[in-house]
């Protein structure tokens, strides 16, 4: 028993291994450039893999990628981020390994309004509309429901992150 208990445990963790580090099977598309690649005139699927290191917070641009094409009945995993519109501008929330697939979870877009930043709060009501300043107790990307404390109050209040910057609340 001992024994078929190690090659079970030898084999679930080759396993974990494997799926924990998937590695791009692909090979480089050659003379592809960043036009190119932004573009997407590549031969066959490609997919656009790091080619150094992306560290956490680092935004991710086009030179910090390679573009590669997947072996033949090889298909892209789900979940993966591997086209030039969902990594561009984009901020790597973990480190990112040269030739492997980058999960779709470990990049996230970039903070719009950064954590102790001034900002204007709106709420807005049919014609009646209130301002205030606050200062933002949390980063946030567009879209984001963050926390900010109100300056002439010191309040603390919940709103949504603005394109332009801005913070909206609710009536709570």
């Amino acid at each position: 028993m001992p024994a078929s208990c190690s090659t079970f445990r030898r084999a679930l963790l080759a396993l974990a291994l494997v799926a924990c580090g998937m590695p791009a099977l692909a090979q480089e598309t050659a003379g592809q450039s960043a036009n190119q690649i932004a573009a997407g005139q590549a031969v066959g699927e490609a997919v656009l893999i790091p080619n150094r290191v992306i560290y956490p917070g680092e935004t991710i641009e086009l030179a910090a990628l390679k573009q590669v094409t997947l072996v033949s009945g090889k298909h892209k995993p789900d979940g993966m981020a591997t086209r030039s519109d969902e990594l561009q501008g984009k901020v790597a929330k973990r480190t990112l390994v040269p030739g492997r697939y980058i999960p779709a979870a470990a990049i996230r877009d970039a903070w719009l309004v950064e954590q102790g930043a001034s900002v204007q709060v709106y709420f807005t009501a049919g014609a009646l509309t209130i301002s205030a300043a606050g200062v933002t107790l949390q980063p946030g990307a567009a879209g984001d429901q963050i926390k900010i404390r109100n300056v002439d109050s010191g309040k603390i209040i919940s709103g949504t992150v603005m394109a332009d910057g801005t913070i909206r609340v609710g009536a709570s």
